[in-house]
């Protein structure tokens, strides 16, 4: 009776252990089915690598100067009458600004034009009584030399006078006024600045390698951080006939019309030379580069081929996408493109989105709905 308990016991165990073995072989199956089972594709969105003519242009920065441009000031001291001008004011050539007390100037000079009256009236007596021997040839170069000294006089209190006020020289705009009636001026004391804004230029520094590549009325694109979404045109107006010896730049200028008068004197300048010979590009979007210190990178969709080479397709149908990373070299940037000099080929696609994502080789597929294309026009001639 003991026997058959024991025989019970120890088969009621065996089944537990089988049960229990049975179950955990079960479960490590599944994982390996759970781990050896492909992985679904991941969604990317790609566009086409594509050619296109590029050209070229050559980077550089300045600042904003008006073609003509002054501050005003005297040449003389005084004290100041009358201002005839406010701050940002448009002014005319040869309009009236400032006068300084010239009482002291205008007593002398019409002291100036009496004795030069005078010596009018004596000098042409003078010429009668030469002409008649009255008086003597010497007496009458006396009167000549007198007369022309008070006209010399005279001038000299003109311009003396004409020094004690300031006209503009040019059509422009006044800057803040630095003076007010009564104030005292030394020579060379600041009253306004003038600017004709009408036309700026920029003078900027250019490798002297660029030089062949550089001519008169050459198109220039510039911007200004106040207006960073316009674009204002320029041209090549100077070359510099002389390389700087120590950085070996050249110094250009480029001229530009401002008829708005939004920019202003003064504004720091990117600057965009376009160069003259067009070249075909391939071009992908700026978001399919990954940039790291080891060097530029892409992620191209290449089809999944079986053994014998023969692109392999899904149960639908589809061909089957996988990540192949690429090293890439890549140029100028323009216009959410960038251009790939080396590493790529025309009409292979590229990730644009999902990249963190991504591994080599790992499945991919390719959501038609979120592909995006460079802009047909971000890499022409503007």
């Amino acid at each position: 009776m003991l026997r058959r308990r024991m025989l019970i016991m120890l088969a009621v165990v065996l089944l537990i252990v089988l049960a229990l073995g049975g179950y955990k072989a079960f479960s490590i199956y599944q994982q390996i089915q759970m781990f050896t089972a492909p992985k679904p594709p991941i969604t990317v969105a790609a566009a086409l690598a594509e050619q296109r003519q590029w050209q070229q242009r050559l980077p550089a920065v300045g600042s904003l100067k008006a073609l003509q441009g002054v501050e005003l000031s005297l040449e003389v001291e005084g004290i100041v009458k009358a201002l005839y001008f406010d701050s940002g004011q448009t002014v005319k050539a040869g309009q009236l600004l400032l006068r300084l007390n010239d009482d002291q100037e205008t007593a002398l000079l019409g002291t100036a034009v009496a004795d030069l009256g005078l010596a009018k009236v004596d000098f042409g007596r003078g010429r009668q009584l030469v002409g008649d021997s009255a008086i003597s040839r010497g007496e009458y170069d006396r009167l000549n030399a007198q007369y022309q000294r008070n006209q010399a006089v005279v001038e000299q209190l003109k311009a003396s006078k004409n020094k004690k006020s300031i006209s503009a020289p040019f059509s422009g705009t006044l800057g803040i006024r630095q003076v007010d009636v009564g104030d005292y001026l030394a020579p060379g004391t600041v009253i306004a600045t003038l600017q004709d804004t009408s036309g700026l230029y920029v003078d900027f520094n250019v490798p002297e390698q660029a030089l062949p590549q550089l001519s008169l009325g050459q198109q220039v694109l510039v911007q200004v951080a106040a207006y960073p979404d316009q674009t204002f045109p320029a041209r090549l107006s100077a070359i510099n006939p002389k390389v700087d010896e120590t950085t070996r730049n050249l110094l250009v200028r480029a001229t530009l019309a401002n008829p708005d008068g939004k920019l202003l004197p003064g504004m720091f300048a990117s600057l965009q030379v376009l160069l003259p010979d067009l070249q075909l590009q391939v071009v992908v979007p700026e978001s399919a580069i990954t940039y790291t210190l080891y060097g530029n990178s892409v992620y191209v969709a290449t089809a999944k081929k079986d053994q014998h080479g023969k692109p392999q397709h899904d149960e639908q149908g589809h061909p089957q996408w996988v990540a192949e990373q690429r090293t890439v070299q890549t140029g100028e940037r323009r216009d959410g493109v960038v251009v790939v000099s080396k590493g790529l080929q025309a009409g292979e696609q590229v990730v644009t989105a999902g990249q963190l994502k991504l591994t080599p080789g790992a499945a991919i597929r390719i959501g038609q709905d979120q592909a995006v294309k460079p802009a047909p026009g971000a890499a022409t001639k503007d």
